[in-house]
């Protein structure tokens, strides 16, 4: 019986590829380059199979062009770049990878947070130069996260995460969500749950995790950044849209907030010029980059694919419906 045919947007790392090549015939994008859109169109066009990354867009135009596909396992725990209800329609089943990406996401944002903060990037810079004259009392002097207030708008599983390592610098930890968490997860957390203006007032870092939704894009706009304190931080790990980043530029400008640490853009990969500035710790969307994590992604996907091509369920499915329908 033949394997069916899967396509890979990326040369995924060694332990997925043992996974997918088990039962699959797959194909491999080779290049260092995202695939333009008309190759991968041809690539997919006779694929039951596509396990792709957030730069590919599976859209209805894709999937009408590919009859035969069966799965879109997206390398990601977001999925904006996949057109879910597209897929459910067609009798496609969409999958991403939750879960194991909670934690280094986590420490990522903490890393944005302290480097932003201590004026880590600015420091970097000098040393960097050669124009250092050595230490000085008042040199690039930073703000403690010591004893601060976090502020964590989206209280799932990462802000949870988020949480637990403010323990340690004796931070007061408030959040908000559209669902308020249970007792005894805000017991455990030492989480104080707030409405978004009374979070946004009264936290020295704010830091975002939530999911690209309808009703959080462009959630932090100009009316957000001024009820935040001039001496706050904004620090984003979730999705770029999230973020007006024309606002956030004008904030920063006015010195209505005291900086930013961001790893996701608006319009990636293009950055807002004006967030080129000193007081702003800008990343190439690393959040998730650990070898052991990014692995994990890639062997997630792997895992949904073969799942539906051996008869079961993915593991992660967003559309269930299409499976309770075949």
């Amino acid at each position: 019986m033949a394997k069916p045919k899967v396509f890979a947007t990326h040369g995924l790392f060694e332990p997925a590829r043992q996974i997918l090549e088990e039962s699959c015939d797959v194909e491999y994008w080779a290049q260092a380059e995202r695939p333009p859109r008309p190759e991968l169109m041809q690539r997919v066009k006779d694929k039951e199979g596509l396990v792709c990354l957030l730069t590919e867009k599976v859209s209805e135009e894709l999937l009408r062009g590919a009859p035969n596909l069966r799965i879109a396992a997206n390398v990601a725990v977001g999925f904006d770049n996949i057109d879910v209800a597209a897929c459910t329609k067609r009798g496609v089943v969409a999958t991403n990878t939750p879960g194991v990406l909670d934690e280094t996401t986590a420490d990522f944002a903490w890393t944005l947070m302290m480097a932003v903060a201590r004026r880590l990037g600015e420091g970097e810079a000098l040393a960097r130069s050669g124009i250092w004259q050595g230490w000085n009392l008042d040199q690039l002097v930073g703000t403690d996260v010591w004893g601060k207030a976090l502020g964590i708008v989206g209280f799932g599983r990462i802000g949870r995460a988020m949480a637990r390592r403010a323990s340690g610098f004796q931070m007061k930890v408030i959040y908000t969500d559209a669902v308020r968490a249970p007792e005894a997860v805000e017991k455990e957390l030492k989480a104080e749950f707030r409405e978004m203006n009374a979070l946004l007032a009264d936290s020295d870092f704010v830091s975002v995790h939530v999911p690209l939704l309808p009703e959080t894009r462009g959630l932090f706009d100009a009316s957000k950044f001024y009820r935040m304190k001039p001496t706050a931080f904004l620090i984003n790990t979730s999705r770029g849209p999230v973020v007006n980043e024309a606002a956030l530029v004008a904030v920063l400008e006015a010195g209505k907030i005291a900086g930013a640490g961001l790893d996701v853009y608006e319009n990636e990969p293009f950055i807002h010029p004006g967030l080129r500035r000193a007081n702003v710790v800008l990343a190439p969307h690393l959040a998730s980059a650990s070898l052991e994590t990014r692995t994990k992604m890639a062997c997630m996907a792997a895992q949904n694919v073969v799942a539906l091509f051996s008869g079961q369920r993915p593991p992660n499915v967003l559309n269930p419906e299409v499976l309770q329908e075949s």
